[in-house]
C-alpha cells in the first residue's frame, strides 16, 4: 500500500472512530503547544536549561555528525528529526517518536531536518536512577530478575498521555512558583508512563540490581573511569562473575560495540576535547588518553572522525566561529 493510500485509509479510520479522532486531535494540539513553548523559551540556536535536568535545544540547520556521550535521558522532538548511532545501530526519531537512553555510552548524532523557517526544536529530560527506582516501587512493579539483556538506547512511538505530561511540565515554566511544587510530580508521572510503556524494561533493568544490563552498566562505569589504562577484559569479567566470552556477548548486546571499541571511542573523544578545549597538540593528547604510538592514534582518530587530528580540530574551530558570527 503506497503512502497516499495509507494516509487516506488512516483518515477514513479516524472519521469512523470519533474517539480515535479526538485522541489524534489532542496529540496534534499538544505537539503544537510544545513547539510554541520551546520557541518562546529559546530564541537562538543552542541549548538552555530552564529547569534543573530539563534542556531545550534549537537549530536552524541540519548538523554534521556530533560525537558525544549519552546520559540516562528521555528525549522528545517538537519539530524536525534526528538520528543517533550507537555502534552500528541507527535510531531515528521525530515529533511522533521519543528516544530513551539509559546508560552513558559514546554515540554519534546529527540533526536531519531543520531550517530557519522551521528550526529543529527538542527537549531532553535527564533521568535520575534513584527517582526511577522510587517510582517503580511506588507503582508496585518490583525489579525484574530476568537475566535477559536490554539495549541501552531505543526509539518508540510517543503516545498521547506521555506527550500530555511533557506539555504540562513545559507549561509550568510560565509559573515558577507552581513549577517548584508541581514539576517533581509531573516528572514522576513521566517516569511512570515510561515504565508502563514498551520501554519499561529498559528503565527497570537500569534502576535495579537485576539482569545482565545492570552488570554491563557497572562495566561501562569502570571503563569510563579508567579509559586511559590498558583494557583487562579478564579482570572485569571476573569481577562481574562472567566468563570472558559471556561478558563480550552481553556488553555488545547492550552497547552495540565491543569493550575495546567502547574504550577506543572514549579515548578519542577525550583527545578531541583536549585539543579543542585545552589547545594540546595531537601527540600530547594521544599520550594523555593512553596511546603510546602517535601514528596509531592518528590512524584511529581519522577513522572515527573522518580527518586527521589537526585538520579536524581546525574545522571544528571554524564551525564554532561561523556559528557565533551568525547569532
Amino acid at each position: 500500500m503506497n503512502a497516499a493510500k495509507t494516509s487516506e485509509k488512516s483518515h477514513i479510520d479516524l472519521m469512523n472512530d470519533p474517539q480515535a479522532k479526538r485522541e489524534a486531535d489532542r496529540a496534534q494540539a499538544n505537539r503544537d503547544e510544545l513547539k510554541e513553548h520551546i520557541v518562546q523559551m529559546i530564541h537562538h540556536d543552542g541549548t538552555i536549561e530552564p529547569l534543573k535536568g530539563l534542556r531545550f535545544n534549537r537549530s536552524s540547520s541540519p548538523s554534521e555528525s556530533c560525537h558525544s556521550i549519552s546520559i540516562p535521558a528521555f528525549c522528545v522532538i517538537a519539530q524536525g528529526s534526528k538520528e543517533v548511532l550507537l555502534g552500528k545501530d541507527r535510531y531515528q526519531y521525530d515529533p511522533i517518536h521519543y528516544l530513551l537512553a539509559t546508560v552513558e555510552l559514546p554515540i554519534v548524532s546529527r540533526i536531519l531536518e531543520a531550517s530557519k523557517e522551521q528550526p529543529y526544536l527538542s527537549l531532553r529530560l535527564d533521568l535520575d536512577p534513584t527517582l526511577v527506582s522510587s517510582v517503580m516501587v511506588e507503582a508496585g512493579h518490583p525489579s525484574s530478575r530476568s537475566r535477559a539483556h536490554v539495549k541501552a538506547i531505543d526509539v518508540s512511538p510517543l503516545d498521547a498521555n506521555l506527550l500530555d505530561a511533557v506539555v504540562r511540565l513545559v507549561r509550568l515554566l510560565d509559573s515558577p512558583a507552581e513549577a517548584h511544587v508541581l514539576a517533581p510530580l509531573i516528572k514522576r508521572e513521566i517516569i511512570y508512563r515510561l515504565l508502563m510503556g514498551e520501554q519499561g524494561n529498559r528503565l527497570r533493568h537500569i534502576a535495579v540490581f537485576g539482569g545482565y544490563t545492570y552488570y554491563i552498566a557497572r562495566a561501562v562505569e569502570r571503563l569510563r573511569k579508567d579509559f586511559k589504562e590498558p583494557l583487562r577484559i579478564e579482570s572485569i569479567a571476573r569481577e562481574l562473575g562472567m566468563s570472558v566470552s559471556g561478558f563480550h556477548h552481553h556488553f555488545k548486546s547492550v552497547t552495540a560495540m565491543s569493550p575495546l571499541q567502547f574504550q577506543k571511542q572514549l579515548r578519542l573523544q577525550e583527545a578531541r576535547r583536549l585539543m579543542l578545549g585545552e589547545n594540546l597538540d595531537a601527540t600530547s593528547a594521544a599520550y594523555q588518553v593512553g596511546y603510546d604510538d602517535a601514528s596509531h592514534f592518528n590512524r584511529e582518530y581519522k577513522r572515527l572522525f573522518g580527518a586527521p587530528p589537526i585538520r579536524d580540530v581546525e574545522r571544528l574551530r571554524e564551525t564554532v566561529k561561523e556559528t557565533v558570527s551568525s547569532i
